[in-house]
């Protein structure tokens, strides 16, 4: 069964740039909280995905 992976289009066009910008945001955010592993704050931020994400840019 294919799961589309071959077929994403992430990787050709503007695709890596436009991949680049939210995945640079959501780095320094993190920087910016005080972590230190990436991995970790996407661990952290994933388990309240719905709230936590927006409280560490402070929106309501």
């Amino acid at each position: 069964m294919e799961d589309g992976e071959d077929t994403s289009k992430i990787r050709t066009g503007h695709g890596p740039e436009n991949m680049a910008t939210p995945r640079s945001f959501a780095i320094s955010t993190l920087r910016t909280a005080g972590h230190h592993s990436i991995a970790v704050g996407l661990r952290e931020v994933s388990y309240t995905p719905f709230t936590r994400p927006l409280d560490l840019i402070e929106l309501p």
